[in-house]
């Protein structure tokens, strides 16, 4: 009888709370799960252990890790994979899969989620009627904050991959205008938005998404310079990459009053630390990274992680990201 190959899922909690099922995986090898996992080199070396599969999520994987194990394959359980020391796994053979796409709907309806919080304030007049507020009102009805319509203002995107321009078609189809500064030009993304440049964005937008990845040019995009550029009242949404702001000067404009809002899934470093000025700035909405998180995505996860690891098997491994 083959011997089944073992697979390590060193912290699966966060993909499945118990509302998916780990059978697709199960059912190609020998597998041993992990909740929870320290980001201690020796803990996940005695985890891992003879393991020729590893499926990740945020665990840091380095080369000592790579270079103290028998792995032969890694899988990681998002897209991004800056976790993993990719070029070691590479010099000792180790393809490393990602799922790429897997939240494109989810993580778009979640930036206007939180855009349309700003403008509505659903959460907070809800609150206000449960405390009652409404029923002691002299009015038929009440508001104690300016309410914002967006039809016919102009929302800026910087990134206009699968995620840009699912938001952008979402803003259109709420009569905004969109504009977009992105790396590349598409002929589908000419369909949605204007192509501008990023000086351009900055001084014509009343709401600015970021969607663009974190790279050496794109960190810190959003900075006291950049914001100047800004007019006022300007609307910030990032549920992206904490990177991309430069958090200080995003807490500064806001508290000024520079900018009238800010909805964040993302900090530049998660879990929040309790010293992040932006937890102290004025209209400043931050949820915990859940862009990703309905359980449809989180099964295309799961889906991609199975087929991930069946086409390594079959040894012709997919979505590959150190060739």
């Amino acid at each position: 009888m083959e011997r089944k190959p073992k697979i390590i899922i060193l912290d699966g909690y966060v993909e499945n709370p118990g509302d998916l099922s780990w059978a697709g995986i199960e059912a190609l090898g020998d597998v041993t799960i992990y909740d929870r996992c320290p980001n201690d080199d020796d803990e996940i070396i005695r985890r891992i252990g003879d393991a020729e599969i590893l499926v990740a999520n945020k665990t840091r994987i380095s080369r000592r890790v790579i270079e103290s194990t028998k792995l032969k394959f890694i899988t990681v359980l998002a897209t991004g994979y800056n976790v993993i020391d990719v070029d070691a796994a590479k010099e000792h053979g180790i393809s490393v899969s990602n799922v790429p796409g897997y939240g494109t709907a989810s993580v778009a309806q979640f930036a206007i989620a939180l855009l349309l919080e700003i403008c509505s304030r659903v959460a907070h007049h809800s609150e206000a009627v449960h405390q009652g507020k409404w029923a002691s009102c002299p009015d038929w009805t009440f508001w104690d904050y300016p309410l914002i319509e967006l039809s016919g203002k102009t929302m800026g995107i910087i990134g206009f991959g699968s995620i840009g321009q699912a938001v952008g078609r979402i803003a259109k189809a709420m009569g905004m205008r969109v504009i977009t500064q992105s790396r590349s030009i598409r002929e589908e993304g000419r369909a949605i938005a204007e192509y501008v440049d990023l000086d351009t964005l900055l001084r014509e937008a009343d709401v600015i998404s970021l969607h663009c990845p974190l790279f050496p040019e794109t960190q810190g995009i959003i900075n006291k310079a950049n914001i100047a550029k800004m007019k006022d009242g300007v609307i910030i949404i990032n549920n992206s990459r904490g990177g991309l702001v430069v958090e200080q000067d995003l807490a500064d404009a806001l508290n000024s009053g520079k900018l009238a809002a800010a909805g964040l899934d993302v900090v530049s470093e998660e879990p929040i630390k309790s010293s992040n000025p932006l937890l102290t700035a004025k209209n400043c909405f931050i949820t915990p990274h859940i862009s990703w998180a309905p359980k449809e995505s989180r099964q295309r996860i799961m889906d991609t992680t199975v087929e991930n690891i069946k086409a390594y098997q079959q040894g012709k491994p997919i979505n590959v990201v150190n060739p």
